[in-house]
């Protein structure tokens, strides 16, 4: 895929952001269709749908942490067991997350963390990156730890991501299972994210 082509329509030209598009081989048991495109009849498998959002950083909502709460910097150990602690379903290790340090679109001022300044415990967390480029910034990691949910945690770690990608990148994405009890996209599009599409990830056993 070209970068014009990429540019002219983030959220429908592909379900990736465009370093990882140009990266990306499809395993042979996997089939990834637009909801255009897609139809359960026509495409047997286990289907996962994702959405796809927008952000073109033209109006970032001013990010406001929950008093009690502080910006801090935290360990790739500490990380990587704080998303997993947050989802049910992944498994990140610290090696990986140290991987991402070397990727080319690696920016380590849009690695970020929250604590509660009382105990010091880490209750959200959040990874951006950036690819320079094109001018996209991509939310790659949010998360919140389950006993600070509901706080306004998630949505301050997204707008602090979104205030710095403003004086870097041209417009932002971010991407998330559409089928999650969190409600991941209701948190995006209340922080100014739009054009939803939906990917879908077809899995053929």
């Amino acid at each position: 895929m070209k970068a014009e082509d990429y540019l002219a329509d983030p959220c429908r030209a592909s379900s990736l952001p465009f370093w990882k598009t140009e990266r990306m081989t499809v395993p042979a048991h996997l089939t990834i269709l637009r909801d255009d495109a897609f139809s359960e009849t026509a495409c047997p498998g286990t289907d996962e749908p994702y959405f796809k959002l927008l952000h073109t950083l033209k109006s970032v909502p001013r990010p406001v942490l929950p008093e009690g709460f502080v910006l801090t910097s935290v360990g790739l150990e500490e990380l990587a067991d704080h998303i997993n602690a947050c989802y049910r379903r992944e498994g990140v290790t610290a090696a990986e997350l140290e991987a991402y340090t070397r990727r080319d679109v690696y920016d380590g001022d849009l690695w970020i963390a929250v604590r509660e300044r009382e105990t010091g415990r880490l209750a959200a967390s959040g990874i951006g990156e950036l690819d320079k480029r094109i001018g996209e910034g991509v939310l790659e990691w949010i998360q919140v730890s389950p006993a600070y949910r509901r706080r306004g945690l998630g949505k301050a770690v997204v707008c602090e991501l979104l205030r710095r990608c403003s004086a870097k990148a041209d417009f932002v994405t971010v991407s998330g299972r559409a089928n999650n009890s969190d409600d991941p996209f209701d948190l995006y599009r209340s922080c100014g994210f739009t054009d939803p599409v939906i990917w879908h990830i077809i899995t053929v056993e």
